[in-house]
């Protein structure tokens, strides 16, 4: 079964790889192993990772210039979606549909109007932080009490303006309220799983998920274990299901997709930052498709979460 991956790190892996002088990296290590998996596409995200944190304009400017240089020498391959007519057409010519995405805003430094620049480029996703403060928002592990800021709250309202998809994943719950105070449509975390089954502040109270689904929205399961469960015998598949069948039962099937923010991009040293047993990285994808039909989802639930759920929200917004 085809999957639609809402979020994905691998621009930051290219970009390490080519910096030792890797070339033509996505079809030399990465194509087969979305072609095992049956991931067809997915938002791939523009991210400042540590400690370029710190000067986070020009490692911005590396990950665009890599990512620009891989999507132009994969065109037989790959789309850069800007609509939904888009994915219509890649899946139709047997390209990858892929949606350029920002994970955090720290790059942008104070200007909202560098927003319409990457919107231009193709930029049609967007979380306002990472995990940090910033100028426009409050990540996961800043102050509880800061939210969005007066730029935070102009950059909502241009991104809902020009259609793009606006996501919750990393903001803190004063962002996250705040974010749902000043836009009308949807919303998504891309990828978070359910607090009140792992409690760590990175994931979704049940309030959270009713917004997000009265928003007509989604929320993204994500493989990393840390987010699954506290409990070591449940860092697996059926730990991450769990996360699923608690919001089937929550606010619906029609809100949940896949956002399997894969650990093997970032480079850890063994032993941190991993993702679930027997989901560790993107050519595993059929394994939580089968473990949800041994959990007895029906093939027309389980299209949902894959990609059905997340390409309704992509044509909601972007059209």
């Amino acid at each position: 079964m085809i999957v639609f991956d809402s979020h994905s790190d691998l621009w930051i892996d290219i970009l390490r790889k080519n910096r030792i002088g890797e070339k033509d990296v996505f079809k030399t290590r990465y194509l087969k192993a979305f072609q095992d998996g049956e991931v067809i596409g997915g938002i791939f995200v523009i991210w400042v990772d540590p400690p370029f944190t710190a000067y986070p304009v020009e490692r911005s400017k590396d990950v665009i210039r890599n990512m620009a240089k891989e999507l132009n020498n994969n065109t037989d391959i790959m789309r850069l979606i800007r609509n939904y007519d888009d994915i219509e057409k890649s899946l139709k010519d047997k390209k990858m549909p892929i949606m350029m995405g920002i994970e955090g805003m720290n790059f942008m430094e104070e200007s909202v109007d560098y927003l319409d620049v990457l919107y231009l480029m193709g930029a049609r996703h967007a979380m306002l932080t990472w995990n940090e403060e910033n100028i426009y928002a409050t990540g996961s592990r800043g102050n509880k009490n800061r939210g969005l800021t007066e730029k935070g709250i102009e950059v909502v309202k241009r991104m809902e303006k020009l259609g793009m998809i606006i996501d919750v994943s990393h903001a803190n719950e004063k962002t996250f309220w705040d974010i749902v105070d000043n836009t009308t449509g949807p919303i998504i975390a891309s990828h978070s799983n359910v607090r009140r089954l792992c409690d760590t502040v990175r994931n979704l109270t049940d309030e959270q998920c009713k917004v997000i689904a009265n928003r007509n929205g989604v929320i993204g399961m994500n493989s990393y274990d840390e987010f699954v469960s506290k409990d070591k015998a449940k860092k697996n598949l059926d730990g991450l299901i769990d996360h699923i069948d608690y919001l089937q039962k929550l606010i619906g099937i029609d809100h949940i997709c896949f956002g399997f923010d894969f650990m093997n991009y970032l480079n850890s040293p063994p032993g941190e930052d991993e993702s679930v047993i027997g989901l560790e990285d993107v050519s595993q994808t059929q394994n939580i498709i089968n473990a949800m039909r041994r959990r007895g989802y029906l093939e027309n639930d389980i299209e949902k979460v894959a990609y059905k759920n997340i390409f309704r929200v992509i044509k909601d917004v972007l059209d």
